[in-house]
């Protein structure tokens, strides 16, 4: 994960607005990993807002667990926002 970025200045999201953020009300496609929101949209395993059996848009902290990968995969993304 990026641990070299500022998170206290980051912006602050809420579910709600991390919601909209599925790549079906708005073309970007995120997805929050411990209080972290990270922009998804460049990536072809996210298009549509679904990877496998999982939804952008939400928080998958929990579901990482289910991965084939460990949370290395979110420094690949660019951190934007924090999840409040």
């Amino acid at each position: 994960m990026q641990e070299t970025k500022n998170t206290a200045a980051l912006p602050e999201y809420s579910k709600s607005q991390l919601a909209l953020r599925n790549g079906q009300d708005r073309p970007q496609i995120c997805v929050s990993y411990q209080g972290l929101i990270y922009d998804v949209t460049g990536s072809r395993l996210w298009k549509k807002g679904m990877h496998y059996e999982h939804w952008a848009g939400q928080d998958l902290t929990a579901e990482l667990n289910d991965a084939p990968h460990n949370a290395d995969v979110f420094a690949k993304f660019e951190l934007i926002g924090k999840l409040i």
